[in-house]
This record gives structure tokens, sequence and C-alpha cells, in this order.
């Protein structure tokens, strides 16, 4: 295909899809057969989305952008000719939502005014462009979990500025070390050898035989490491394999931007995904704290276990939690977790359900979390979400209203 479009004078784009190669044999009027492109279905075109909406006695007529050709080339299709039931509900779905939200009513008039069309057309866009990112995101995700998006809200799109990452990623002169030894058990849950990982660390076993966390808030994990004689299945093998739930990231109705919720039951105490980005200085975060702090939103989270040295920047660089909200009630606590580097500045943060959270919910934590020093056996956790960078003088910070909603709400995140 590639020989018979470039001797037919055709330019074709260097890593073109699929779809692309073939648009442009259709373009060049050229059959293929690696491609699948014959003179069958040389003329058989694909609609990408839907501008326009009539009705001329009693016949709907829709007008089609048609996937590889301009918008000049756009034609009015009587909905017999149209195959596309998909794309068909979903462009009535759109239009009966913004006629209710315009006018109160659902019921499509006999023509579309042009800004009704102008803005299903955008919304068109937007929701391919949505569905592009959601295949990036789960092309780079390396957890089981998948990830879903959705806005049904307003016409924003992708973020502009977010890389999707599995794990830190280490700033300029930070060095993570790994774990030299591991633990010899036969079986780490009933039969762990000197207390197993936890107990090389003098602290106690994490997780019970379903993989729930069993500690209390502030008491670190410590999971087996790459150097362990145990395998995969390991019960103590818990954060290391990663999200395992389907999760949606949406955009909420209430002004509070992109969240997320879970697309399946998650039980209590459950590890549900780790705060992942950017590990920086504290000197670092303090200059990038106070550009977030104008722009009126942050992702750095101390990692101040045992002292302040470092901090995790998810602004950029970040998973699936970067779009996790804010809630004074929250479902989901923090967690210090140790696996390949027992460097106690750079613990791992880890998310576990505080409650049965049903499929739907959203998810949310504390970003001023504080854990209870009377009620736990290690004070050494601390974990200060969006404090970093921030001045320490209450009266130089800048207050962020709260908008969760819930009855506990402190009015302000900080």
């Amino acid at each position: 295909a590639l020989i018979k479009a470039l001797t037919s004078g055709c330019s074709v784009c260097c890593k073109s899809s699929w779809n692309q190669l073939q648009d442009l044999c259709r373009l060049a009027k050229l059959s293929c057969p690696a491609l699948g492109v014959s003179k069958k279905n040389l003329y058989d075109f694909e609609v990408e989305y839907l501008c326009d909406y009539k009705k001329i006695r009693e016949q709907e007529y829709y007008l089609v952008k048609w996937r590889g050709y301009p918008d000049s080339e756009n034609t009015w299709e009587p909905r017999q000719n149209l195959k596309c039931v998909r794309i068909l509900k979903q462009f009535h779905k759109d239009l009966e939502r913004e006629l209710v939200r315009r006018h109160r009513r659902s019921k499509p008039p006999r023509h579309l005014d042009p800004n009704l069309a102008n803005y299903l057309v955008q919304k068109a866009k937007q929701r391919r462009a949505l569905q592009r990112w959601e295949q990036e995101l789960n092309a780079k995700r390396s957890h089981l979990g998948r990830i879903t998006v959705e806005n049904e809200v307003d016409l924003d799109g992708p973020p502009r500025s977010f890389v999707y990452i599995n794990e830190y990623r280490v700033g300029e002169g930070i060095t993570l070390n790994q774990v030299a030894v591991g633990c010899e058990c036969q079986d780490c849950l009933l039969a762990p050898t000197g207390g197993c990982c936890p107990g090389a660390s003098l602290h106690k076993f994490a997780y019970n035989d379903q993989g729930q966390v069993r500690l209390k808030a502030g008491q670190p994990i410590y999971e087996c490491n790459s150097r362990c004689c145990c395998g995969y299945d390991c019960p103590n093998r818990v954060v290391q394999k990663g999200i395992r739930y389907n999760l949606c990231i949406f955009r909420t109705d209430d002004g509070r931007g992109w969240g997320v919720r879970t697309l399946e039951k998650i039980r209590k105490n459950s590890f549900v995904m780790e705060y992942v980005g950017e590990i920086i200085t504290s000197e670092e975060a303090e200059r990038r704290g106070q550009i977030y702090d104008r722009q009126g939103a942050t992702y750095l989270f101390d990692l101040d276990y045992v002292e302040d040295v470092y901090t995790v920047d998810a602004a950029y660089y970040g998973n699936i939690s970067h779009f996790v909200n804010h809630s004074c009630d929250p479902n989901l606590q923090v967690y210090n977790v140790f696996i390949d580097n027992l460097d106690e500045r750079l613990p791992r943060i880890a998310f576990f359900a505080t409650r049965t959270i049903w499929a739907g919910e959203e998810l949310t934590f504390d970003y001023n979390m504080q854990v209870d020093p009377v009620d736990m056996e290690s004070t050494r956790m601390d974990s200060n979400f969006g404090l970093a960078g921030l001045p320490g003088s209450p009266k130089k910070r800048v207050r962020i209203e709260c908008k969760c909603g819930t009855t506990a709400c402190r009015k302000y995140l900080f």
C-alpha cells in the first residue's frame, strides 16, 4: 500500500495508523489486499461523527462528517443510510441533554439552531479526544485495573500537561537504594521466619489472608521484596501488584474538576491505589508550591514519615491518583509502604479503603490528613497533602475553600 501510494503521488505520514493508511488508499482510489481495501469496499465510508440534524416530512436527516475527509465533504444523509447505531444513540443522548439544559425540553426540533449544532460538533470532537486519551492511559498502565474517562458536564478535554506513570519518577539528585536482603519464609503469613520482612524492621505483618490491611493508620507496611524467597502470590505482596479495580476518571458537576470513581465494589481495608509522582527535595517543593499556590491547585505530598526531606509532586507525572479529590469525610486512608527501598525518608504512599465502597462511588482522601498519636503505636506518620511549599504562617497561607459538601466539611482545605 505504501509503495502504491507513493508511486501515485500520495504522501504517507510517518507512523500512520492502520485506519489512516486505509483512508489514504480510498482517497487515492487504490486497492490494497494487505490493508483489506478492495474494489468491493473501496467506496465504503465510515462515519466519524454527526454534525447536525433536521426532519423533513417525517424523514430524519443527519449531516455526516466522514472519517478521513475534510469538513467540505460533509453530506446530509437519511437515517436509513446510516449503520452507525452507537454514534446515532450518542448524538441523540447529547442532543436531548443539551435541550433539557437550554429549554427544559427533550424532544428535538425539526431544525437545530446553529449554536446547538456547533455545540454537538464540539461535544463529538471532545468525546473522540477523551476516547484517545483513555486508550493512551490504558496503553501506559502496568496494572490490572482498567481506566475509563467520562465528561458529561462540560466541553473540557484531556489535561494538556499530564504524563501517566506507574511508579515514582526520581528527581535530580535523589537516589533510591535497592534492598539488599529478603525473607526466607516458607509461608510468610502462617509461618514467617523471624517475623518476615515486617519483623526484620521490628514491625507487624500488615495483611490478613484476603489482602486487607489490619494495621492502624500511622503504622508502616513492610512488604516482601525482590530479594525474598516467596513468589508473586505471597500474601505480603499487595501494593506492589498495583491497582486491581476498574476505575473511571469523570468530570464532576459541582465545580471540583476531574474526580475518580470506582466501577466495582471495594471491600473495607482493601488496597485501592498508590499516590505516584515525581520525587523532589523539600527545597524544590517550596519553589514549585509557590507557583501552584498562585494557580489555586497543588499536587504536592510530603514524605514526612520520619523527617520532611522529600516530596512527591504529581502535577505533571502521576497516575490516576492525580485526579482523586479531597473530602473531609474520605473513604480512603493513607499508609506508608516500604518494599524494595527501605529508606524511611522515601516511603511509597498507598491508599486503602476505610469502609466498603460501592460501584459508582467517588474515591476521596483528606488532603490535610492527621493521624491521632493517642490511638496508634507508631507516631511517625504525618502526611499533610498539599502543604509542601506553602508558607508556614497561617496569616500568609492562601486559604483554599473546600467543596466536598459533606456534613463533616471543615469549609477550607488548608
